[in-house]
């Protein structure tokens, strides 16, 4: 009986199947959507219909011109009188004729017949008058003052015309020129005067204005496209003589290429400050207003000249800080430990061997915390590195057992950072003057092999910032002797952020920012001595600047000693709460666990104890360039202007560079690629492979003339 029952079937749907792999015919676009994407992207449509804040600058130019249009109607109307009047002049003096006699030299010849000219002309100009007043006189009778009114408006609008401003115009500059000032700046015929005056583009050259200048904070703010084949590059690296030319300050010029979608190669972008932006009071840090902070967010650094907020990425990157003394190194670094503070699930690694108390502060909430320039703390030093070396690799094992749900990409993530089982926080250390450590001699035996205390932090220290980021590990080092010798070349490479305040000269800098960054415009030794806190930023990611823009100056929030404390104290009690508090900070000061064997295995320690020094930047870069030219089968000669070209380096820096390696310029002759045969100025490449003998084996030029 159960089995007779009816059964219910479920429901049957007739369809098509549809590969929609297959390409799909596109929806026809609207009218109205095409007019309105013409109109966005179309260069016959003004700028003002296209952006809000282009029509709100445009209309406040109509307010203004309205405004000052009967002043500048009245001047151009006594510009044209003026015009007029020595037009005149020149006619009833006959000085065209006068000027071609003096030149043919029959002025005697020609006198009689000049000074009958010159008086015929001024009996004409005389009745003319008389005829004009006898003219007004009766239409003033016949038919009263309208007419004349109207006669001269008519009169005044052709002086007008005759008296606007343009080039060549008579009258309209004067010899002796007023002093310049800010107020002419953004005056495009004067930003085109600038450009050619700082020979960035040439005399018959002109630009083409992107946007128009608007008001940006405390400055104008203005794009430009440059004439085909001139760089932006070049007129970035000539800030100076740009500022020279708009007559203010360079710390109140910003020049910048625009990248990406909307820009090119030729595209500038510029900004000038009204006064000094680095003149007034610094900003406390905004940190001191909130309860806590997510280190996986970029930290509040400071702000730039157009007063915008710049926040510093620390996760994933390490920071170096860079700057002679008393110029606000040890502030900018505690801003960035500031960040890392207020986030309860940060461990701190402290070590100040200035061995003051700008520090002292952060042991509330140190997992390891030391202050002193002693051998003894070099020594302690390298325990927290070797310790920091096991804890990346134990971290790796462990990541390669992860669900890739959990850990996606071998890197930690703030899920995996606040995971108390997973043991993986966020860790930083922060090492002040650092020169200290690396230029420390006290002998260590690593694995029966012979090295400093300071070679074997700088190699200790150079694995973690290659190797450290991905596992958590921040790096932030702060040194007041930023030279090639103190930082090993190797470790500056894998930095990833750098901030340079006021340096000596070109060459720190660029040891801090990287190689040929005053070549691009970027050099902190030209910063002044009254703007502390003021230095240049090269982030490693995203900042409110843009993520295409290299560098940028940055005036650091003022932290203080309270302020600093304030946080620490605030950052200690996060701990507490969270049940987070370890190491020092929580009275535990155990030894740190050490795995010396692989450690040395890690980081082949000892390899750099048997390697050639270091080479100058300069040479470095020619070795990359001209690899097998270099060698006995290679070049004998490269011309200079082959070299400038491929460097990106100007002349001058050049030559300063090649001759403090030994080597000088000569001259040789080249056939070019048409065939022509002509001398030039360059260098031989048996001198450039000397001073790299002489740099890897630390001989001297006089030592290599003595062998001679």
């Amino acid at each position: 009986m159960a089995d007779s029952l009816p059964v219910k079937a479920d429901p049957v749907f007739d369809g098509e199947l549809i590969d929609d792999t297959l390409p799909q015919p596109r929806r026809r676009e609207s009218k109205t959507n095409r007019f309105v994407r013409w109109c966005r992207h179309s260069p016959r449509v003004p700028l003002w219909l296209k952006s809000k804040p282009q029509a709100v600058q445009a209309g406040k130019d109509a307010v203004v011109g309205l405004v000052k249009s009967p002043w500048r109607y009245v001047g151009a109307v006594v510009r044209g009188l003026v015009v007029g009047v020595r037009w005149w002049r020149g006619w009833v003096t006959v000085r065209d004729y006068r000027t071609a006699a003096e030149e043919s030299e029959k002025l005697a010849d020609k006198f009689t017949e000049i000074r009958a000219l010159t008086l015929f002309r001024w009996k004409v100009t005389g009745a003319v008058l008389v005829v004009a007043a006898v003219a007004v006189a009766i239409v003033d009778l016949v038919y009263g003052t309208d007419p004349l009114w109207i006669g001269g408006a008519a009169a005044s609008v052709a002086l007008a015309i005759l008296g606007r401003k343009k080039d060549g115009s008579p009258g309209r500059k004067p010899a002796l020129a007023g002093p310049r000032t800010l107020t002419w700046t953004m005056d495009p015929q004067v930003l085109v005067d600038a450009f050619r005056d700082a020979k960035l583009i040439g005399k018959d050259e002109a630009l083409r204005l992107v946007d128009r200048a608007t008001r940006v904070g405390d400055g104008w703010a203005v794009t430009v496209d440059l004439p085909a084949t001139r760089k932006a590059a070049d007129v970035v690296k000539n800030r100076d003589a740009l500022a020279s030319a708009l007559a203010v300050d360079e710390v109140q010029l910003i020049v910048e290429r625009v990248r990406g979608n909307g820009g090119h190669a030729g595209r500038v972008s510029m900004w000038v400050a009204d006064e000094d932006p680095y003149a007034s009071s610094p900003l406390r840090t905004p940190l001191l207003g909130v309860a806590q902070w997510d280190a996986w967010r970029p930290i509040p650094f400071g702000r730039d000249a157009r007063d915008r907020r710049i926040d510093l990425p620390l996760v994933w990157t390490s920071l170096l800080v860079g700057a002679i003394p008393r110029q606000g190194k040890t502030f900018a670094a505690r801003l960035a430990a500031a960040g890392l503070i207020l986030d309860a699930w940060v461990r701190l690694y402290v070590a100040d061997f200035k061995a003051g108390k700008d520090w002292d502060a952060a042991g509330l909430v140190a997992h390891r915390f030391m202050s002193g320039d002693e051998p003894e703390h070099v020594l302690a030093l390298v325990d927290w590195l070797i310790e920091l070396v096991g804890e990346v690799q134990s971290r790796f094992r462990r990541m390669r057992d992860l669900d890739d749900l959990t850990c996606p990409e071998s890197k930690v993530t703030p899920e995996m950072s606040r995971d108390k089982a997973l043991n993986m926080p966020i860790t930083a250390i922060f090492i002040d003057e650092v020169q200290v450590p690396l230029e420390d001699r006290t002998p260590v035996d690593v694995q029966g092999k012979k090295l400093t205390a300071g070679e074997y932090v700088g190699e200790l220290l150079t694995w973690l910032a290659k190797k450290g980021p991905a596992a958590g590990i921040v790096l932030v080092l702060a040194t007041q002797r930023p030279d090639s010798k103190t930082i090993p070349s190797g470790l500056r490479a894998v930095l990833g952020s750098r901030f340079a305040l006021r340096v000596m000269d070109w060459r720190d800098s660029n040891i801090v920012l990287g190689e040929q960054m005053n070549t691009r415009g970027f050099d902190s030794s030209r910063l002044l001595p009254s703007h502390k806190g003021v230095g240049i930023l090269r982030p490693d990611g995203d900042t409110s600047a843009g993520a295409d823009v290299l560098a940028m100056t940055v005036r650091t929030y003022y932290m203080p000693n309270e302020d600093w404390r304030t946080i620490c104290e605030q950052g200690r009690t996060l701990r507490e709460a969270a049940g987070t508090l370890t190491g020092h900070a929580a009275g535990q000061d155990t030894m740190p666990v050490l795995d010396h064997a692989a450690a040395v295995k890690a980081i082949g320690a000892g390899q750099a104890a048997k390697s050639p020094g270091e080479l100058p930047e300069v040479l470095a870069s020619l070795v990359e360039y001209l690899g097998d030219d270099l060698g006995p089968d290679g070049r004998d000669f490269v011309p200079t202007a082959e070299l400038l070209d491929v460097l990106e380096v100007d002349s001058r820096t050049f030559a300063q560079q090649m001759a403090e390696v030994g080597c000088r310029p000569t001259r040789d002759r080249v056939t070019s690629e048409d065939g022509e045969t002509r001398q030039v100025r360059g260098y031989r490449t048996a001198e450039i492979r000397s001073a790299v003998s002489r740099a890897t084996t630390g001989a001297s030029t006089a030592d290599e003339d003595g062998q001679r």
